[in-house]
């Protein structure tokens, strides 16, 4: 009778050494900005991060009463179309996105990021590649990649398919926390750019694209300047937590921006809704900024309501900045600068707590 070996059912430890050795150099790369925090440790069970920072951190934020702000994301089933597309690359990106740009609505400086991936079967190349995703969110963040877990689940998952979930922790003085409080009548309320569908409503999208168009991955768009359904739907999330903390640098003894909303699953009206506080309003006019030409093509494709884009989809805002009435156009411009574009979507005014959009 034939010895039984873990190879044999299904997780090969040699191909897993051979990704891990792989992934470490670029682990380091997530270290630069952080330098001072990151704490080296042979062994590797988990992570050690100093809280108490010997340096200025990367946006040159120091803090004398921390509080430490957590988020747990993933980028549901956009993966699907990284798997059909055969791109492992980008979809990283998306998962520290996801992440960081939740904490950064309690105007969160980012720390450190710690990733989990399961697969349904050792594969070292697709690894690497979903790392240097991973790992390039994290230099777009500023954040340390400190740590995290891959998973050989062969019967749990098939063999092309894998997950994804992510994990952010950041820091906030304890008295400039964004909880909404600080939104007054008379702030402006700034509309950033997205890059495109970012990560939600994917579901919706691919019955569309695949099911009820029957488009292919390689297919090319011609309305779409001749991109393919690949680069349209896996363009990569945008990431705000720079541009955002260099706006809170600029003004450090300033209330600028008094709350930030993170338009994902519900759309605009629902994510700004939940940053107010019971005596502001709000109402967005429809008017103030292009929606991209992704969102009309998605619409015409699948002849879906209006309502229902605005509900699942960011419609080219990704994150609504509210901010004092005389810094506004400052922050834009350094918005700008930053190649973020940025629109005046309305204003706060007095009234029971609510957001419109007309």
């Amino acid at each position: 009778m034939a010895k039984a070996t873990y190879k044999d059912a299904g997780v090969d430890l040699d191909l897993y050494q051979k990704a891990m050795s792989s992934i470490t150099p670029l682990l380091a790369k997530t270290h630069v900005a952080q330098k001072s925090r990151v704490m080296e440790l042979p062994g590797g069970f988990a992570g050690l991060f100093r809280l108490n920072n010997p340096q200025p951190g990367p946006a040159g934020r120091q803090y004398e009463d921390p509080v430490l702000v957590s988020g747990t994301d993933g980028v549901g089933t956009k993966i699907k179309v990284a798997i059909q597309a055969g791109i492992y690359n980008t979809i990283g990106i998306d998962l520290v996105a996801m992440c960081v740009n939740d904490c950064l609505c309690l105007g969160a400086e980012p720390l450190f990021f710690l990733d989990y991936i399961a697969l349904g079967k050792d594969d070292p190349e697709r690894l690497v590649e979903l790392m240097e995703g991973v790992t390039k969110g994290c230099v777009l963040s500023k954040a340390a990649l400190l740590g995290g877990e891959t998973a050989i689940m062969p019967d749990l998952y098939g063999d092309g398919d894998f997950d994804m979930a992510g994990f952010c922790v950041g820091v906030v003085e304890r008295n400039q926390v964004l909880d909404g409080q600080a939104i007054q009548s008379g702030d402006v309320v700034l509309g950033l750019e997205s890059s495109g569908f970012h990560s939600n409503g994917y579901s919706l999208i691919r019955k569309v694209v695949f099911e009820m168009a029957g488009l292919d991955v390689n297919d090319q768009i011609e309305e779409l300047n001749q991109r393919t359904v690949a680069s349209i739907l896996l363009e990569p999330t945008r990431i705000y937590a720079d541009a955002i903390n260099t706006i809170f640098q600029s003004f450090p003894d300033k209330i600028v921006i008094s709350g930030l909303a993170h338009i994902t699953g519900g759309g605009l009206v629902e994510n700004v809704e939940r940053i107010l506080p019971q005596n502001r309003r709000i109402d967005l006019k429809r008017s103030a900024w292009e929606v991209p030409a992704v969102f009309d093509w998605l619409q015409s494709l699948g002849d879906i309501d209006e309502a229902e884009m605005f509900r699942v989809f960011n419609m080219g805002i990704g994150l609504v900045a509210i901010v004092r009435a005389q810094h506004a156009e400052a922050v834009q411009e350094k918005l700008q600068s930053l190649q973020i574009p940025s629109h005046v979507l309305g204003k706060v005014t007095q009234g029971d707590k609510e957001v419109t959009l007309s």
